[in-house]
């Protein structure tokens, strides 16, 4: 439920990085949900990979989730690029399909954008140290808005999101890298955006963990989980309380020559968030694939 430095991924994904004949291969391709280089639903601290002092070639993703039979289907597609493997930046469009709930779907309408970037404040392994996670910071931008509280007040709106994150990938545990990635954001989005707003701006914590796994015919499979802390109140919706996001994710590789990932995730989102208002989309499908050009 994705680009990166010579390390692993674990975008996504769902997303999840691997390892297969090197690192940075792994990092190559990795796209999470909203177009930066992470796992499924949150960012890693590493940026699309690219030459020292030079653009990156796009990578390009699309993510799909079936959120249930209230809230709907949304379908994304992402561009991402970076220079000098400290920075990226990129482009989302979501679109959505509605649910069947004639009393809740109609709180969610089209789609909306998102915008986002990172860059790389110290690198893994700086200053000559082996335990030095990297650490970059970076914004998310969603415009068009009109999920929820958009819907209820007949008006689009804006949200976002900033935060602070730091990866490391551990190499010393044998036979199996595990890539840790903790970090804390503000947001006024309420579940991405895809709830709409939150009432107020909050400090929210999210992290993963990874495990690259090596896979029949030279393949990678990566294998995740990630949590995601939501704001608690979602903007015009009183009485509605919004749960952690959690994310069960793999990520596969098949070929470190071939520019191509595929991630399958299983989101745990909201159920009953309200007395008698449940929104169904707990254990729900997610899968995405990414290329890098």
């Amino acid at each position: 439920m994705i680009q990166l430095p010579k390390q692993l991924l674990v975008k996504a994904s769902l997303l999840v990085a691997a390892l297969a004949a090197s690192t940075s291969t792994i990092h190559a391709q990795q796209l999470g949900w909203e177009g930066s280089t992470g796992v499924f639903v949150t960012p890693l601290a590493y940026t699309a990979a690219t030459p020292e002092h030079k653009f990156a070639p796009p990578t390009v993703s699309y993510h799909f989730l079936h959120a249930g039979d209230t809230i709907g289907i949304f379908n994304q597609t992402s561009i991402t690029s970076g220079f000098s493997n400290r920075v990226e930046f990129g482009y989302t469009r979501t679109e959505h399909a509605a649910g069947n709930n004639p009393t809740l779907s109609p709180l969610w309408t089209d789609g909306f954008n998102t915008f986002h970037g990172k860059g790389t404040l110290i690198r893994e392994n700086a200053y000559k140290t082996k335990w030095m996670p990297q650490i970059s910071t970076g914004f998310t931008i969603r415009s068009q808005v009109k999920n929820v509280g958009g819907v209820l007040n007949n008006k689009s709106t804006t949200n976002g999101d900033i935060y602070l994150v730091a990866s490391k990938t551990i190499t010393q545990i044998k036979p199996i890298p595990v890539l840790i990635t903790g970090g804390i954001r503000g947001s006024n989005a309420q579940l991405f955006g895809l709830a709409g707003n939150a009432p107020d701006w909050g400090a929210l914590g999210f992290g993963s963990v990874a495990f690259v796994l090596k896979g029949p015919a030279k393949s990678t499979i990566i294998l995740a989980a990630e949590a995601s802390q939501q704001p608690n109140k979602i903007a015009g919706l009183a009485g509605a309380t919004m749960p952690t996001t959690m994310v069960y994710a793999a990520r596969v590789l098949p070929s470190s020559k071939l520019r191509l990932n595929v991630d399958f995730g299983m989101l745990q989102g909201p159920g009953r968030i309200a007395p008698g208002v449940d929104l169904g989309a707990r254990a729900r499908p997610a899968f995405a694939v990414s290329y890098k050009f």
